[in-house]
């Protein structure tokens, strides 16, 4: 019998172990009863879900978690105080994702922290960080691709695809989202 042609995903494995697996699954179970069925108010209980899978979220009174969000890895997780995760959020975070304190991240966002190497037939997972700075506004539907950070005072236009750091105290939009004029401080 002649050898088969090679094939895109040929010998792909997990890179998950058995106990990540297991944990997965509970949060899974977790997150679509409890935490999707919570009422919208309260951010803090389902800060406090996160929390209990090992999320970083030093004051879970202090931050915005709406039910429709889907997070991946609640242990790659890291809120700090004043962010907000808003309705329809994709936090797929194969690799760590944080927000810096405000950081603002509104409804359908896909923050997408992990690739394949399409280099190879296997394809193995690349995972890679996300960054939101301080008070950084990501508007709706953006996409924020694998390694990205996002400096603080960032605004974001909707539906950007952002694939590369973006700095501080700029207005970026596009696909591929570019800066397009400084920040002004806010204002009072």
């Amino acid at each position: 019998m002649p050898e088969e042609e090679p094939y895109l995903g040929q010998g792909c494995t997990t890179p998950y172990s058995g106990g990540e697996i297991a944990l997965r699954m509970c949060w899974a179970a977790v997150q679509s009863t409890l935490f999707r069925w919570s009422p919208r108010p309260w951010h803090g209980f389902r800060a406090r879900l996160l929390r209990l899978f090992g999320a970083d979220i030093p004051e879970p009174g202090r931050v915005v978690v709406f039910p429709t969000a889907s997070i991946v890895f609640p242990k790659r997780l890291s809120l700090a105080p004043r962010s907000m995760i808003g309705p329809n959020v994709v936090v797929y975070n194969l690799a760590p994702v944080s927000l810096g304190r405000g950081a603002n991240v509104s409804q359908n966002v896909h923050l997408c922290a992990g690739t394949h190497d399409y280099r190879r037939w296997d394809m193995p997972l690349v995972a890679r960080p996300i960054v939101i700075g301080e008070n950084a506004w990501l508007g709706a539907d953006v996409f924020v691709g694998p390694g990205v950070s996002i400096g603080e005072l960032c605004v974001v236009g909707a539906r950007s695809v952002v694939v590369k750091d973006l700095p501080a105290r700029t207005v970026c939009a596009g696909n591929p989202c570019r800066v397009l004029k400084v920040r002004p401080a806010p204002s009072a």
